[in-house]
């Protein structure tokens, strides 16, 4: 191989969201380099849930049946379970159906999916291989950042002959993870806290389903003496699981931990350690914070995912909302490349991202409290009438405490992005920002909503491309035109759609509605003064408000 690698975008990090990034590009015809210093293969499965907008995304790239056929099998129960242990007591349960029964919410055309991730990437990996825009390479390590007179230029070393290899580009977009060397040489500070240090255990047990009485659940979240300490979270619906071991905010002794007496005080079998045979396949000791770069872009370097954010696991927003990300930012560098996009556009990226990231690692915070929160648990292991209410109190109490965290379809789809310097407002209150419940709303920065189209088709899918305009019977020809040869004027694509549902009409809200490639709404009306001026606006060429009616 060359020793030297021309490429418009170089992404460092070949996890989930380095490979949508690249399925991101590839698909609005923009070439990359993925380097990544691995092989492909996930030994130690971090992330298992695809939450809806992540699906909806997988769903305009062709991908969502593949990763519903993953392998997860779709009769398991995805239930919350409160207990002492496998064979312990139980303290309460949350029950959710499987993916086979759970209906598809009316706020969306998919519903979340279990896929854990060394059943995930491959998806993503082969999907980017396929497309001749994309090159990936495996077993480099990135090295060093330098900044040319084109754009940036990165230093690498094969992890197989030790060999040198730079790769240039006109941006870098670093998804290399938590500790992303990238952000470090950058000198990109982070801002947040240590929640605390965890061990994660996985092991394998076959039939581990059937030797038990707590039933088929998505997690068995373990309470002893002194609080919770534990939990356990199905990762392929068949042998393998995930133990977390909850620590504090000192390190744990990694050296002196006993993985394999954890796995027993989980399955409730210390007495009789070989009455369920398993295995301990690996041992990952990480630390669970709450931290948010400074800013997420520095000259042509753009961080996305996990190193621009960590956020605890709790709730699963940690991956997805990193997906959100590729989501806002393929479009934007689509745009400043082809040239129809303003100086303003990428620079919405921190403008728009960063509010999310840090409500979503809120919430993610949040939801690890509620964990935590377990008064008086000293009798919950005891056999006595005083146990048994403290077990049941307990449970009711655990329930209500962490069922935003099951369930948070506002949190999911209904983020905004206001303030946003490239919508036009229109003077209106925002939507509720509730977690739990989300509200369809085209706000200016809201996600457009979803609606079943007469050919069976979602609004959803009408998006993705360039911008959209929908417009309904009462949306004005003259504005419609006018829109239009704004748009031409600026080359920037716009496609009109004309609907004629009346209920379509009542949930969008006005006769004119503007839809951002990434299905978030630019502007919504009935006429303009200057049709121009909202053009670049939306395009990020303008950073003032046009004049314009609503």
């Amino acid at each position: 191989m060359r020793n030297h690698i021309e490429s418009t975008i170089v992404i460092v990090g070949a996890g989930p969201v380095g490979l949508g990034m690249a399925i991101e590009l590839s698909q609005r015809g923009i070439d990359c380099t993925v380097v990544d210093e691995g092989d492909g293969h996930v030994e130690h499965p971090r992330t298992g849930l695809v939450a809806v907008r992540t699906m909806e995304l997988l769903r305009r790239w062709g991908l969502a049946d593949a990763v519903r056929k993953c392998g997860f099998p779709d009769d398991y129960a995805l239930s919350m379970v409160f207990c002492t242990a496998l064979n312990g007591w139980l303290l309460g349960r949350e029950d959710y159906p499987s993916m086979r029964d759970a209906p598809t919410p009316d706020s969306t055309p998919e519903k979340k999916q279990r896929c854990p991730q060394m059943w995930l990437q491959p998806i993503l990996a082969d999907a980017a291989r396929s497309s001749a825009k994309v090159r990936l390479l495996y077993r480099h390590r990135f090295m060093e950042l330098e900044h040319t007179a084109q754009g940036i230029r990165i230093h690498c070393t094969s992890m197989q002959d030790a060999s040198a290899l730079h790769v240039d580009g006109r941006y870098l977009l670093a998804c290399d993870g938590a500790a992303s060397s990238i952000r470090q040489q950058l000198g990109i500070e982070m801002e947040g806290r240590l929640l605390s240090y965890s061990i994660n255990i996985l092991f394998r047990a076959p039939g581990l389903i059937r030797q038990h009485p707590m039933g088929q659940a998505e997690r068995y979240m373990f309470v002893g003496p002194h609080g919770m300490w534990g939990n356990l979270t199905v990762v392929d619906g068949h042998e393998i699981w995930r133990l977390t071991v909850l620590g504090s905010e000192q390190k744990m002794n990694l050296a002196g931990f006993d993985a394999r007496a954890w796995v027993l005080r989980a399955l409730g079998t210390e007495q009789d350690p070989e009455r369920i045979p398993f295995e301990v396949t690996s041992v990952v000791p990480w630390r669970r914070s709450e931290m948010l770069a400074k800013q997420f872009l520095k000259g042509r370097v753009l961080l996305v995912g996990d190193s621009a954010h960590s956020m605890s696991p709790t709730g699963g927003m940690g991956m997805n909302t990193g997906m959100q990300e590729v989501l806002d930012l393929g479009w934007k560098l689509q745009g400043t490349i082809e040239g129809w996009g303003g100086q303003a556009l990428l620079d919405s990226y921190d403008s728009e991202r960063r509010p999310i990231a840090a409500r979503n690692s809120s919430f993610s915070t949040q939801n690890f409290r509620a964990w935590q929160d377990t008064p008086n648990p000293e009798a919950v292991c005891d056999n006595t009438p005083a146990g048994s209410r403290l077990r049941t109190e307990l449970g009711i109490h655990l329930r209500d405490m962490t069922r935003v965290e099951w369930e948070s379809m506002g949190l999911q789809i209904g983020h905004r992005y206001a303030d946003s310097p490239i919508c036009v407002p229109d003077g209106t209150p925002p939507p509720p920002d509730d977690f739990l419940e989300y509200v369809p709303s085209t706000w200016p920065g809201a996600r457009a909503p979803h609606a079943w189209l007469a050919d069976g088709r979602s609004t959803l899918d009408l998006f993705g491309r360039g911008f959209v305009l929908i417009r309904f019977d009462d949306g004005r020809p003259e504005t419609v035109e006018a829109l239009e040869s704004a748009f031409a004027k600026r080359k920037v694509p716009l496609e009109v759609v004309s609907l004629r549902d009346a209920a379509i009409r009542r949930l969008y809200e006005r006769p004119l509605v503007l839809v951002r490639p990434d299905g978030h709404v630019a502007w919504r009306g009935e006429t303009v003064q200057d049709a121009l001026a909202i053009v670049d606006v939306v395009r990020g060429a303008q950073g003032a408000s046009p004049g314009a009616r609503q």
